[in-house]
């Protein structure tokens, strides 16, 4: 799948790894279609939770951060020669990179958990090309 995508087409399915597209919405559910490998699939409302990316905030001491500039500060970050972000690194080296992405995120109620999940989206939506992340940031300077 080498498409770009909309920050606003991405979701998250409870109990599946990974990010999702939504293909066609059923009153009993929603087909949804891996990013990793195409796939189409019909999850049940019954058994799903469905997240839509755009909806997802990170907490942060103030208030919070929504989830397109949450990415953007880890792609800010990425392209410093200092910091390379990597979901293969330990909790430990993520959670420092995070804080220099997003230094006022709360670490009381951000979890390394979290972190490492975001950072997983991140690098996948990265490595993939699936996101232009100079269209995202245009898109925050624009607002």
């Amino acid at each position: 799948m080498s498409k770009e995508l909309k920050f606003e087409e991405l979701i998250a399915v409870s109990g599946l790894p990974g990010l999702y597209k939504m293909v066609a919405n059923r009153s009993n559910g929603l087909i949804v279609e891996s990013l990793l490998d195409g796939k189409r699939r019909f999850c049940s409302v019954r058994k799903h939770q469905f997240t839509p990316m755009a909806g997802v905030s990170i907490y942060t001491v103030t208030d919070a951060t929504p989830m397109d500039e949450v990415m953007m500060a880890l792609y800010n970050t990425d392209q410093s020669e200092e910091h390379n972000v990597s979901d293969q690194d330990s909790v430990e080296a993520q959670k420092l990179v995070f804080g220099i992405a997003i230094p006022d995120y709360d670490p009381d109620q951000v979890s390394g958990g979290d972190i490492k999940k975001v950072i997983k989206w991140y690098c996948f939506l990265r490595d993939n090309e699936l996101i232009d992340f100079s269209q995202l940031a245009s898109k925050e300077e624009e607002e």
